[in-house]
């Protein structure tokens, strides 16, 4: 049997998607990132950006824009989403209407910005579901900003509704949103990683999400001269507030994030041995380098392939057919 129909029996299994999330505004930036995806691989997701990379006044024919170049061949992997206005913007309908009905089956998932609790996802999802299912599209897969006051507080809530994949930490309109009571600083790095109410909105977001098997996605780094800059504020977000995927708004950022996101080779060598031998004994108790492991650590070190695979980075060849029967 494949390791998910074996360790998460009567359980949703968690979301796997691409660490790195790169968004592109303008139809030079959006050519350019198909381009480098089908360089590299489908390692990073890009999104379309309607919300800010429209000129006013140039809603749909940037919108139509967007659905075009999701149904090019460009689009390779499949792995191209959209951020489309928010709920209270005039465009916000015809973003979907025509994202969703022109592009649908190509499309990897919408962003909802600025949702004010849950209300406003629910209403989001049912405009979304609207125009999706006449294009063939059932639970097209829903990612939500929490960048205002309401989200964060009905933060659980909207990680267990189905459709929901991701949540992404808006962190710039969330500093904002306190009208100068926390400081810029906390918008980057350390201040980010230190101000008590930025870091308690990081972690109910991460808790979250882990608690309804979703993918919790970090806030840009906006430093972008600095091509290490990125990378170390992923690995931070990673290590200390488990999150397991991060905006980028430069391509130099994607590379660094990816890697600061993934698994290394060790992690990865070790979750190979462990689930190799467990398969080898039909998923009971195994001994590991005079540790005992079940199925509790194979759930844990399955999710360790699983982002590796993601990833496109090397697995051992005992780890081959651990993937055989279903997709990753």
């Amino acid at each position: 049997m494949h390791p998910s129909e074996v360790l998460f029996q009567g359980e949703r299994q968690p979301v796997s998607i691409p660490v790195c999330d790169h968004y592109a505004g303008s139809e030079k930036l959006m050519r350019r990132s198909l381009a480098l995806q089908q360089s590299l691989g489908p390692v990073f997701d890009i999104t379309f950006d309607c919300e800010d990379g429209a000129a006013a006044g140039n809603e749909e024919a940037h919108a139509r824009l967007v659905a075009s170049l999701i149904n090019s061949d460009d689009n390779r992997f499949k792995r191209v989403g959209a951020r489309v206005h928010d709920l209270a913007h005039p465009a916000f309908e015809q973003d979907v209407a025509i994202i969703c009905g022109e592009s649908a089956s190509r499309l990897a998932y919408l962003v909802l910005p600025k949702a004010e609790g849950l209300d406003d996802v629910l209403r989001g999802l049912e405009t979304v579901n609207r125009h999706a299912l006449p294009a063939g599209r059932t639970d097209l897969p829903v990612h939500v900003l929490i960048e205002t006051h309401g989200a964060l507080e009905d933060v659980h809530r909207i990680a267990a509704l189905p459709q929901v994949e991701c949540l992404s930490f808006g962190i710039m309109d969330f500093v904002s949103a306190h009208y100068g009571a926390v400081p810029a600083s906390a918008m980057r790095s350390p201040g980010q990683f230190s101000h008590p109410l930025v870091m308690r909105a990081k972690l109910e977001i991460a808790a979250a999400c882990h608690a309804h098997g979703k993918t919790p996605s970090h806030n840009v780094t906006t430093e972008i001269r600095d091509p290490q800059a990125a990378g170390q504020d992923a690995a931070r977000a990673a290590a200390e507030f488990g999150y397991t995927r991060m905006w980028s708004i430069h391509p130099s950022q994607i590379e660094g994030i990816v890697k600061a996101m993934s698994p290394d080779s060790a992690e990865i060598a070790e979750a190979a041995a462990i689930l190799s031998a467990a398969r080898d004994v039909a998923w009971g108790p195994i001994q590991h380098q005079g540790r005992l492991h079940d199925r509790a650590s194979y759930r844990y070190y399955w999710m360790i392939l699983q982002r590796a695979h993601a990833a496109g980075m090397p697995l051992p060849e005992s780890s081959g057919s651990l993937f055989q029967h279903r997709g990753a």
